[in-house]
């Protein structure tokens, strides 16, 4: 089994065509695609796969046997394409000598520090990050300092639907859909009581509301 120093996960994308894997960063999860490399078996098996389309029968027969024969015997070319592999993706990755911890250059490696970013953050990226941060900070506190229902008359009840035509009512003394008022008060025919919004009977009699 081929030794992989740089990462414990990475996908193998080997087809009876020929052998591909994929390198991921254990930190970032960026993924890094080796070159692809024809397997011999593979490309006797198209061959055969295109006699089979003329002739048909016993070269049918033989693709298929070609490709149990990869499954068979291709683990030895299967191991050499995967240590390639490995050789050619190695560069691109780097071990942090404060944390030992593996990383990919491209992306988690801090190049003029010669750390990974965990040990020696980009301070440029940091920076920005802060900054972002602040002004986010920044926007939640603007918006706490402004008077949001300064153009409300919180002191009177009133429904958020409009109790003439259901509309929403937005906050405002008039329905914006039908005109109604939606601030009148409702008043008990039988002992003259006033309520807000919109009750069907008298909270102090039980009495009709009109």
């Amino acid at each position: 089994m081929t030794a992989i120093d740089f990462t414990g996960n990475y996908q193998d994308l080997s087809t009876e065509k020929g052998y591909q894997f994929k390198f991921y960063c254990e930190k970032c999860g960026n993924g890094y695609l080796s070159s692809f490399k024809p397997s011999a078996l593979g490309m006797a098996t198209s061959a055969a796969q295109v006699a089979s389309s003329i002739f048909g029968g016993i070269f049918g027969r033989a693709a298929s046997g070609a490709y149990e024969v990869q499954r068979a015997v291709g683990g030895k070319a299967h191991d050499e394409a995967l240590r390639e592999a490995v050789t050619e993706i190695r560069p691109k990755f780097k071990q942090c000598t404060r944390c030992g911890q593996w990383i990919c250059e491209p992306i988690c490696f801090n190049k003029k520090a010669g750390l990974c970013e965990s040990c020696a953050p980009d301070l440029d990226e940091e920076m920005a990050a802060a900054q972002a941060e602040a002004a986010r900070e920044q926007v939640h506190q603007k918006a706490r300092e402004v008077d949001w229902t300064k153009q409300r008359d919180v002191a009177t009840v009133s429904g958020a639907i409009c109790p003439a035509c259901g509309a929403k009512t937005q906050g405002g003394k008039f329905c914006g859909e039908c005109g109604a008022s939606l601030q009148a008060r409702k008043k008990c025919a039988t002992c003259g009581t006033e309520a807000d919004g919109n009750p069907k009977f008298c909270p102090e009699c039980g009495g009709k509301m009109v």
